[in-house]
């Protein structure tokens, strides 16, 4: 292994997780997985670096799309990603590779000349969106002599989707029609949505798709950040249990976590706790979370607040709190309204039952804000600590 120069060459690898979902495809044919975790914890990765390899080296040909590319036209977004791998196929990017694929009309005398066609084009496709999915896998498979793998990242957005219960019908139908030529591994950031996609009764998921826990990474990776830290700094050394309590504090965001390790390197810190803190009150970080703050109205403002705290923001005491912060009209259906505009917009995330800040060091940087925006200490210890 060559060793590693900074932070950034730090990669963990799970070839064996991949392997495990392939041989888990290979089990049910015709039957996808989701995988579920919160944002930010490296499923996207996991599908580029691990599973990818995985599948090429098992003779599959692998296709990613990510659903948010196209959020009005799901289907569009997916078919857009065959497309790109069918032009591949009949297309290759090479000069070379385009005139070996180019069909000979003629050769001059003694084959001292070649008279060319047309470069190959892609066949015309169905223009209905449903028809094009089946036609482009059934066409990718047949040219690649491969089975497709179809990585459809945040598969959850479908349910939000005006057609996008149409959308998960046609991935359902061509799925098991082309179970020989196609499998498929979902992500999502949303237990709540994966499960009423996939095991609601009557939903066109239900029951058909298997929802896996997506694990996060253990302590090897943080071995391995203080492993080269301890190499930049020799004689220095972070504590592993400092760094875990840290990683889970942050979300296991792994990014993040080297973000944060890598700015404790510049200053040579060992103290991993003073470190966190350093980072969260860094001035651009600060500058971004008082804008993102300041340009919310007084109620979101408010319900962020009742978040970083851990109160349920839709309870009787809590509501009743807020209120006397003031000057707004604080009521159950506008916090609601508030909780799912800003789930929307990605500042608030629900994995499960409950709504939390999207970004943990956000919700430290609410909780030091003084004097609580007008709410008092107290509101610490009132309400239920869920959020739902």
């Amino acid at each position: 292994m060559a060793k590693i120069k900074t932070f950034d060459d730090i990669e963990m690898r799970r070839p064996a997780l991949a392997t495990s979902y392939l041989h888990l495809l290979a089990a049910q044919p015709g039957r996808p997985i989701a995988l579920f975790a919160p944002r930010r914890v490296g499923k996207t990765y996991f599908l580029d670096r691990d599973l990818t390899p995985a599948a090429r080296q098992a003779g599959m040909l692998p296709v990613y799309a990510d659903i948010w590319l196209n959020i009005e036209a799901p289907l569009e977004a997916i078919n857009h990603a065959l497309e790109e791998a069918l032009d591949d196929l009949i297309v290759p990017t090479t000069g070379a590779g385009r005139l070996a694929k180019t069909p000979v009309k003629g050769v001059g005398a003694f084959g001292a000349s070649l008279s060319l066609g047309d470069e190959p084009k892609r066949r015309d496709l169905p223009a209905r969106p449903e028809l094009r999915f089946d036609a482009l896998v059934s066409r990718l498979a047949t040219l690649s002599k491969r089975t497709v793998l179809l990585m459809l990242d945040e598969i959850q957005s479908l349910g939000k989707t005006e057609g996008g219960t149409r959308t998960i019908g046609s991935l359902r139908a061509v799925l098991q029609k082309r179970k020989d030529q196609v499998c498929a591994v979902f992500t999502g950031s949303s237990q709540e949505e994966l499960s009423a996609m996939t095991m609601t009764a009557g939903a066109p998921m239900y029951q058909f798709t298997q929802m896996l826990t997506f694990p996060y990474l253990d302590e090897s990776y943080l071995k391995q950040l203080a492993a080269h830290f301890s190499d930049v700094h020799p004689g220095k050394r972070l504590d592993l249990q400092a760094l875990e309590r840290a990683f889970a504090h942050i979300g296991s965001r792994p990014a993040l976590m080297k973000d944060i390790v890598k700015s404790m390197s510049a200053e040579g810190m060992v103290d991993v706790a003073l470190g966190l803190r350093r980072f969260v009150e860094s001035g651009p970080l600060v500058a971004s979370w008082k804008a993102l703050f300041d340009d919310r109205d007084r109620l979101d403002q408010l319900t962020l607040i009742a978040l970083a705290h851990r109160l349920a923001p839709t309870s009787k005491a809590t509501i009743e709190l807020l209120a006397q912060a003031g000057p707004v009209d604080v009521t159950l259906s506008k916090i609601r309204t508030a909780l799912l505009r800003m789930k929307k917009e990605r500042i608030l995330s629900k994995p499960g039952a409950d709504y939390l800040i999207d970004d943990p060091l956000f919700a430290d940087y609410l909780l030091s804000l003084a004097p609580l925006q007008g709410i008092p200490v107290a509101a610490q210890r009132l309400g239920s600590r869920r959020a739902k």
